[in-house]
This record gives C-alpha cells, sequence and structure tokens, in this order.
C-alpha cells in the first residue's frame, strides 16, 4: 500500500509543475492578443509564487483538518481551476485574478506533501517527489508547444487543464487508500502542532534553515532567469547555443535530484549535502574562466550540484526539529523557498541596472557564500542542541 500512496504522491506532485511553466512559454502568444506590453511576463508568475508564499504558511490548519489527501485533492483542483480560468481570460487583471488561485492551491500541496514524504518516507523519496515536479513543467510546455501553432494559447492551456482536472479526479477517488493506510501504518506519527511564526523565528536553528533554502533557491532561479542572457550578451554566443546552454542546466537539476535519491542507500543525507554544495562551489568558480565550452559545463554542474540541496533540507526537517512541529516548520520553508525564487533574480535585476550582466558570476558566488555559511552554522546549533545526526 505504501508503494502505491507514493506513486499517488509523485502524481500529485506533477500537478504542482504543471503550471509554473506555462506563462513563460506561453508570454510572446499571450502579450500580443490582450495588448499589454511584453515586459508584463512578470506579473503572473509573482502572483503566483507570492500566492504560493502564503498559502504555504496558511495550509497548515487545512492540513490539520482535513488531512494530507483532501487537502492535496482539493489544491489540485485549485490549480485546475486556475489553469481553465486563465485560458479564457479576457484581460491581463483577469488571469492575475486566476494566478492567485494556482498559487493557493500549489501552496497547500507544497506543504502537504512534503511533509508528508520526509515523516513517512526514506530520503531518495524526496529527490523523486522534486524530480516528479520538473515532468510536470516539461508535460506542459510540451502540450502547449504542439498547440501554439496550431490552435493558439488558449487552447494548449485547455489542453493542459484536462491533464490537470484528471489528476484531480484520480487524487479524490483515492482519498480511501490514505486512509487505509493510516490505519494499517505502522509508522504511526505525533499528532501535528502548530508552532507560531514568532516561535520558529526566535530559533536560530530555524532562522539559518530559512536562509540556506533561500540561497539555494536563489541560486537555482537566478541561473535559470539570466544564464542564456549572460551567455549571449557577454560571451556572444548565439541566441541557440544559450538555449542549449539553458537546457543543459535544467537537466543537470534533474539528474542531481536523480542521482541523490540513488546514492541515498549508501550517502547519508548530510553528506550528499555537503558534496552537492562542494559540486557548487568548484562549479561557480569555473564561471568565472573566460571559456564558453567550461562555463556551459560549470552551469550543467551548478545545476547537478544544487538540485539535490532544497530537497534535502526540507527533508531532514522532522529531524533538525521536533515532528510534531514539522508541518508548521515545512510550510515557512517552502515560503521561504518561493521568496528565493522571487527575489534573488529581482535584485540581481536591480543590480545590473549599474552593473550590466557581468555581476552574474559574483552574484551567484554572493548566494553560494550565503548559502555556504547558513549551512555550517545551522549544523553548529544542531550539534549543541543535539539534533544534528549524520546516519539520516
Amino acid at each position: 500500500m505504501s508503494a502505491l500512496i507514493l506513486v499517488i504522491i509523485y502524481i500529485a506532485f506533477i500537478a504542482v509543475g504543471i503550471p509554473d511553466s506555462l506563462t513563460g512559454a506561453a508570454w510572446p502568444a499571450i502579450y500580443p492578443e490582450l495588448g499589454v506590453p511584453e515586459w508584463c511576463s512578470f506579473i503572473v508568475p509573482t502572483l503566483i509564487y507570492g500566492s504560493v508564499v502564503v498559502a504555504s504558511i496558511l495550509s497548515v490548519k487545512a492540513l490539520q483538518k482535513l488531512g494530507t489527501a483532501k487537502t492535496t485533492a482539493f489544491s489540485a483542483t485549485f490549480i485546475a481551476a486556475g489553469i481553465i480560468g486563465i485560458s479564457f481570460s479576457p484581460s491581463l487583471w483577469v488571469m492575475c485574478l486566476f494566478a492567485i488561485v494556482i498559487g493557493i492551491g500549489s501552496g497547500a500541496i507544497n506543504t502537504g506533501l512534503n511533509n508528508y514524504v520526509a515523516l513517512h518516507y526514506h530520503a531518495r523519496h524526496m529527490n523523486y517527489l522534486h524530480c516528479s515536479y520538473g515532468i510536470g513543467t516539461m508535460c506542459s510546455t510540451s502540450l502547449l508547444a504542439i498547440t501554439l501553432e496550431r490552435s493558439g494559447w488558449r487552447a494548449g492551456y485547455r489542453y493542459v487543464f484536462v491533464v490537470q482536472a484528471v489528476i484531480a479526479l484520480m487524487l479524490f477517488l483515492t482519498i480511501p487508500l490514505w486512509n487505509k493506510e493510516k490505519k494499517q501504518s505502522d509508522e504511526e506519527t505525533e499528532e501535528q502542532e502548530q508552532l507560531s511564526i514568532i516561535a520558529m523565528f526566535k530559533n536560530p536553528s530555524i532562522r539559518t534553515t530559512w536562509i540556506a533554502i533561500f540561497a539555494t533557491n536563489g541560486i537555482e532561479c537566478t541561473a535559470a532567469t539570466y544564464l542564456s542572457t549572460y551567455l549571449v550578451t557577454a560571451k556572444a554566443v548565439s541566441e541557440k547555443w544559450g538555449a542549449i546552454a539553458a537546457t543543459l542546466y535544467f537537466a543537470g537539476l534533474a539528474l542531481g535530484r536523480f542521482t541523490s535519491g540513488l546514492v541515498s542507500k549508501k550517502i547519508k543525507t548530510w553528506n550528499r549535502i555537503f558534496i552537492s554544495m562542494f559540486i557548487v562551489a568548484v562549479a561557480t568558480a569555473a564561471v568565472f574562466i573566460p571559456s564558453v565550452p567550461l562555463i556551459i559545463g560549470a552551469m550543467f554542474l551548478i545545476g547537478f550540484g544544487n538540485g539535490s540541496i532544497y530537497p534535502n533540507l526540507i527533508h531532514l526537517t522532522p529531524h533538525n526539529f521536533e515532528k510534531k512541529h514539522s508541518g508548521s516548520i515545512m510550510s515557512t520553508e517552502i515560503a521561504v523557498a518561493y521568496m528565493g525564487v522571487m527575489i534573488a533574480p529581482a535584485i540581481l535585476g536591480l543590480i545590473m541596472i549599474w552593473t550590466g550582466i557581468n555581476a552574474f558570476p559574483v552574484y551567484m558566488l554572493a548566494l553560494l557564500v550565503m548559502m555556504a555559511f547558513a549551512t555550517w552554522h545551522m549544523v553548529k546549533l544542531l550539534r549543541k542542541n543535539g539534533k544534528f545526526d549524520k546516519e539520516i
């Protein structure tokens, strides 16, 4: 039964990835039709991510009242409703309303499933869970690519809605399986208790965890946002090779998470985190070397190393802190992760007003230093509190 529930969880997390890549891929077709400037492309994703931040924190009460299964099913329905709503939107502001609906659904699924996997499954499954997110992004953009030339972006969104709706229906139909699993499980966990934001903020171990998670997600999204531009503008490569480099970077992310899952039985979680950070450090240093092939290879390695750090850090949450508080803490970790996704690239964008794109590698290095220092301090605090377990 546990294996079947795990498959359902993977499919549910595909639902989280489905909407995240849609707007960017469809925007070249959307903005002329709606009559808005091209630069408005950031508005819808920002609203989605901002709503995820709020929903992640507020979803703890829903999870306590409804349970993970029902919350996940309703949340997937929210995402489906947002997608179909955007497909019928006559204006940008209407799209924005449905973007908020998508974000609410994504935030609740993120918190519920990440916490459930962290409490009930081995670390490798957390890495595979985040691979499922990548599958969702690829599926939705693939469907969109097929329909853009033939039927337009609205039809593409509707095809994606069908996929999302099928996943939501499956989640509702399989709720009894979750209930049966709960009754049959030999690994009963402590009842979850809500921990206030103020109480969490006062805990230095939680604060350093937030900083590390902000930085690793900032690295991921900053690289995804500016890599192609950096190569094309600063290194004079063709747009084609800029796109190839971005593809290799995303391949590195997915492969890093998959590999981390494969080796998790032989290499413990903290050691995988330290190894991953070392890979990111070496690769970041290589970005400063004036060789385009080396930079492209280095960005692949940054993706490979950094991709597994976030899922491994959140998997440690029930072990680093009280299990009964893991839901509350993880909700804030996911919120902070999306803050990193939103804020880190925006800060570099502001810096670039004065420095240009050449600030990209220096900024990546700064995020790496932030992540490394926060992780070092986190380990120091966990050791002091007797919560550091290198055998996980």
